[in-house]
Formats: structure tokens, sequence, C-alpha cells
């Protein structure tokens, strides 16, 4: 049995971070019904045409959920919301700033009607405050939390390459909503769950903030390499593979110096005697090390530096990272079904032992929709006449 059989998550969700969000409740077991626009759906479904002629992003966060279509701004699709309502445990939803509310899907108008129902709002900036009708995207919030301020080249910022900004709300909308789950279970009562994006990435941030703090300088921009601990980035090897390596402490400075390096003198030269003067003398250490590395081939390299236990990683690309051996070995990839035949995709990181992966078909548009109205008590004439309303 999965944690979270016997859940329903109903969900008008789209892009990422929502659908982030339900699909990890989907893979612990709960039930999603995806409310998606008739004849569109989820604009995420349209990002690209990567896997197949699907998108690559809805491949990623919509599997094991049913699709629902529903036009919400039509009158009888209010009646069909509270009938799924009736048996909900969860809403989640990241429309528009004020649409949920307009929809009558707010927490304040629910609660009396359902009280065990658990609200989950995700949105850019929270449900107020000056700035909660502003848009919001990845790349917006990436800025106005400070995370470009900090990545990137001394010269140049540069974005996250995947969707930060959602994946932090639909982690911590995940996680609240798992702990709300729990704490109803205490109480018999449902709660609400207000999820900002600029929350989310500001708690990620709180190193850097705190770095800064009292008016002190920022991190600097420092591209792959660690802002303020060095030699901790990229290296380049002699047949132009890139390594990457970390240092934490001076035991491991003074064994880097002597088993990789080869030059134990080096651990006592007063320019890099502590992690702060190798910090500030990066520019003359790096070119003893890529000098050192030049010699070598990549493969090399990481020899050196595992026999000396020193950390290391490749610089791997998507290619080599479908075929990375660490996955291969421990079994962490299944198939999903699509509309378009099964694709790889990666299990879920750390379910428990005794909850089976669960790895069901990405839905296509509207593919549900007749069973879940037949479950509501719609019959036959009544869904086709939905139909020609253009409701569903």
């Amino acid at each position: 049995m999965r944690p979270l059989e016997g859940i329903t998550v109903i969900t008008l969700e789209h892009a990422i971070a929502a659908p982030f969000c339900t699909r990890q409740l989907a893979d612990l077991g709960a039930r999603v019904i995806k409310v998606e626009r008739p004849g569109v759906g989820d604009f995420a479904r349209a990002y690209d045409e990567r896997v197949r002629g699907l998108s690559s992003h809805f491949v990623w966060t919509n599997r094991s959920k049913e699709s629902l279509t529903l036009d919400v701004k039509h009158e009888e699709a209010g009646r069909i919301l509270g009938k799924l309502l009736d048996g909900a445990d969860v809403l989640v939803q990241n429309l528009a700033p004020g649409a949920a509310d307009r929809l009558g899907l707010s927490y304040e108008k629910l609660k009396e009607k359902y009280p065990r129902l658990i609200v989950c709002d995700i949105s850019g900036y929270g449900l107020d405050g000056p700035y909660r009708d502003k848009k919001a995207y990845d790349l917006l919030i990436q800025s106005e939390s400070g995370f470009l301020s900090i990545t990137g080249t001394p010269d140049e910022p540069a974005k996250a390459g995947c969707s930060i900004a959602d994946i932090s709300a639909g982690m911590y909308a995940y996680t609240n909503i798992l702990a709300a789950l729990l704490q109803r279970g205490k109480t018999g009562r449902g709660s609400h769950v207000d999820v900002s994006m600029l929350e989310s990435m500001v708690e990620w941030m709180s190193f850097p903030m705190y770095y800064a703090f009292d008016g002190a300088e920022p991190p600097r921009r420092a591209a792959a390499a660690h802002a303020t601990i060095y030699p901790y980035g990229p290296f380049p090897a002699g047949d132009g593979k890139i390594v990457m390596l970390g240092l934490q402490n001076e035991r491991e400075w003074t064994v880097f110096c002597d088993k990789v390096l080869k030059q134990p003198t080096l651990a006592a030269d007063p320019r890099f005697s502590s992690n702060s003067r190798r910090t500030e003398a990066r520019t003359a250490l790096r070119e003893i090390i890529v000098d050192t590395f030049a010699s070598l081939t990549g493969e090399q390299v990481v020899e050196r530096l595992d026999a000396a236990q020193i950390a290391n990683a490749h610089m791997n690309d998507m290619h080599d990272l479908w075929q990375h051996p660490q996955l291969a070995a421990r079994g962490r990839w299944s198939e999903v079904d699509t509309p378009v035949g099964k694709v790889p995709a990666l299990l879920p990181p750390g379910l428990p032992d005794t909850c089976p992966p669960r790895m069901e078909p990405i839905p296509a548009l509207g593919q549900h929709s007749t069973a879940i109205l037949a479950e509501l008590g719609y019959g036959g004439s009544d869904i086709a006449l939905l139909k020609s309303q253009g409701v569903i």
C-alpha cells in the first residue's frame, strides 16, 4: 500500500510548480485529477515537442494523473467542481492571481462547506502584499530573489539551467501538503497552504544573504566555481575533459598538494595557507593546478583525486546522464506510458522501501473526462450535452 492511497487531489494547474507538486503526491499513491482547459489544456503541453512530439516539461511533471477538461468559467463547471470537491482531500491551484477567488475556490470560501479540505495556493509572490498581482515566471523570480546576482561569471549573470524557482515552490507545496494531511489526521480539519515562489527561493538564498549580513560584500559571481571556497570548481585536463573537484578543509589541502599536484611544499606557501587566502589568490593557484593537470587525461586526474580521497565529479551533459553508471547499477530507471508510447523515467527518489514505485501513464488531454463525470453521476446524454456546449 502506498502512503497516500485513498487521498484525492483536485488540481487546477499549469506550467511547472503545481504540476511538480501534484506529481509527487501521485507518486505516493494519491489520485490526482488534473483540470485542464478544453481543446488546449495545460499550456506546458505545448512548450516543446522533444519527447516524440510531447513536451519535455509535461512528460516530467504529469505522470500518474487523470485529465479532466473543463471550462471553469462556464456555469455548469461550478457544479462539477463542487461534486469533485465533495470527495476531495486536497485542492491545488496556481492560476493567475485572483482567479481562484473569482471562481469561488479560495480557502475562505470553501472551508465551511468542506471543513476537511486542504487548499494549497501556489503563486509568485503570495496572496497579499504589494506584489500580489504581479506576473511571476521562473526567470523573473530568479531575478527578484537575488539568485541571478550571485550566479554567472564576474562579467555577466546567468540563470539556472532548470526551473529552479518553480521547483522550489513545488517542493514546499508538496511537503507542506503532507504536513497538512498529518495535521488533519490529528485534528480532523483541513487547512490553508500559501506557497510563494519568491519566499521559496529566498529561503534557498539564506546562505548568501547571511554572508552579506550587515552590509558585508555579497558572494562574488564565480561561474561554476565556488564563490567562497577554493579550489572548488571545474578544472581542465590535458585531453580537454573538465573535472570538478572540491576541498573542504586544511587537511585536504595538504593531501591535495602532496598526492594530486605532487608539490607538497605548496601546502605551506603563505599565499595559500588558509581558505580565505586561497580564495583571494585563486588566479595564481588556478594556474598552478591547470599546469599540473595539462599533462594528464581527465580520467588520470580523477584517479589521483580518488586515491587522495579528494571529492570530485565528472562534468556530465544530458546524454551522459541517460547513461550514468550509478543510476544503472542502482536500477533507478523505469518506464511510463504516454499517448505516443513508452518512455524511460527516473524512479521517485527516496521512496520508503514499503512503497512500490507508481509509474502510471501521462494522460492525453481530457482522456478521463467521461469516466470522471460518470463517477459524479452524469449519464451518457448529459456528458454528450456538456461536450456540445464546450463545458468539457
